[in-house]
């Protein structure tokens, strides 16, 4: 005969003084262990009070998400619809990996728009135009039937009623020069572009205008923590339109807004332009943190100051501390630093692994805005009068002139601050010339 299993049992009695939270002056525990029982949450005894205290705290969070989705749905309910309804044409400047994304979620947003992509490359033309594919960034995403792509920048902006521009950068003043005579004057620019022009120091908000000789162009500014590949594939995600027209903020919000893309609004354009753009200088160091095998440690200690630097920069330009925080600022930063998506983050990596700067550009078939960036982030600090031990060191290494380890060298015998200020009010005297 098999022998049986008993269920052991094991009673512990308190007695005495208690923790303030213990209200009963005695408390008695049976611990009971069985191969064949599981005891049921509702049968677990305990002291009343305790056992009704936790049944209050569940029907307090239950009543609470219940009143979150109601208002949820009632603000649903009376959102309007009319600017998706009106809109009858896009364009996308730029055929790019985030351009293609947006192009073919703004295409899904509404059967019967027309999504048009001005490219320079003729081949992936043919490849959006005959297979429905960008077979340069997203050979294997189907796009939507209504994204038409064209090398014409005449046809591509004729009767468009919204432009997302997705052009680097650096190349964006001289490119916007050459079809500035086919722009509206009144056509909204939402700028899909994060970085700063070298040479001027200038951002989007400035560039646009300028290139376009039209200081009143409608202006949007689109950020926030985003890879195109998760866009493609309809992954949940979360940006920021900002501008200083608010009707036209909220405009662009109907227009990008869906099911699995959150679009919250700002007037506070400098804050998430100046933090789309540094953060690509931070994902840099990011990188070479983790190139160089420096460990967890040195990786939460590098992003915390440089989300420091970038607050310095930010709220002295002008920016909101809250943007800094928020969805533009931490939220693209920690996705920029820590993701191996990051194409900044990949030339650290790579940086801190010992490669060469020329070696990584020339075997990217992407831009990584923040290599430009860099240099331009110095002169904006020196002309704010602000310090930024990491941005800088980013930019010596950028230029050849410190290699990573002597940067790590240097940035860990800075002087030790105070963590309430967390500031170096002092010329830093790195021996590279820092």
């Amino acid at each position: 005969m098999a022998a049986s299993v008993q269920p052991a049992c094991l009673d512990l009695h308190f007695s005495g003084k208690h923790p303030p939270l213990l209200k009963h002056n005695a408390i008695f525990v049976r611990c009971v262990s069985s191969p064949n029982v599981i005891p049921e949450a509702d049968s677990i005894s305990g002291p009343p009070d305790i056992i009704n205290t936790s049944r209050d705290q569940r029907k307090v969070v239950r009543i609470a998400w219940e009143k979150l989705v109601r208002w949820s749905r009632s603000w649903r309910a009376k959102a309007k619809t009319d600017v998706l309804e009106r809109t009858r044409k896009v364009v996308v400047l730029g055929g790019g990996s985030f351009g293609t994304a947006m192009a073919a979620h703004v295409a899904r947003r509404k059967e019967g728009l027309e999504v048009n992509m001005l490219v320079r490359d003729s081949f992936v033309c043919q490849s959006i135009n005959e297979n429905h594919h960008n077979c340069k960034y997203f050979p294997e995403h189907k796009l939507p039937e209504n994204v038409i792509a064209t090398t014409d920048a005449k046809a591509a902006l004729l009767d468009a009623d919204y432009c997302l521009h997705a052009v680097p950068v650096q190349f964006s003043s001289s490119f916007l020069e050459g079809i500035a005579d086919y722009v509206d004057p009144g056509l909204p620019f939402i700028s899909l572009s994060k970085g700063l022009e070298l040479n001027t120091l200038r951002m989007m908000s400035q560039i646009i205008p300028t290139a376009l000789k039209n200081p009143r162009q409608p202006f949007v500014a689109l950020s926030g923590p985003s890879f195109a590949l998760e866009l493609m594939n309809n992954l949940p995600t979360a940006m920021v339109v900002a501008s200083k027209d608010k009707k036209l903020a909220n405009a662009v919000q109907q227009l990008l807004a869906s099911s699995y893309l959150r679009i919250n609004t700002s007037s506070d354009v400098t804050g998430v332009e100046i933090a789309g753009a540094l953060k690509n200088v931070l994902a840099i160091a990011a990188g070479i943190v983790d190139g160089m095998n420096l460990g967890n440690n040195s990786m939460a200690a590098l992003v915390s100051q440089g989300c420091s630097e970038i607050r310095w920069l930010a709220t002295k330009m002008g920016a909101k501390p809250t943007t800094i925080t928020g969805l533009s600022g931490t939220g693209d930063i920690m996705l920029t630093c820590f993701v191996n998506l990051s194409r900044n983050r990949t030339v650290g990596v790579r940086l801190g692994s010992g490669e060469t700067l020329d070696d990584i550009l020339t075997s990217m078939n992407q831009v990584a805005e923040g290599v430009a960036t860099a240099g331009a982030v110095i002169a904006l600090a020196q002309k704010y009068n602000v310090k930024l031990p990491v941005l800088t060191a980013v930019a010596k290494i950028i230029d050849n002139e410190l290699t990573p380890t002597k940067a790590v060298l240097e940035l860990m015998n800075l002087p030790q601050v105070d963590s309430r200020f967390h500031r170096f009010p002092f010329r830093l005297g790195f021996s590279s010339g820092f």
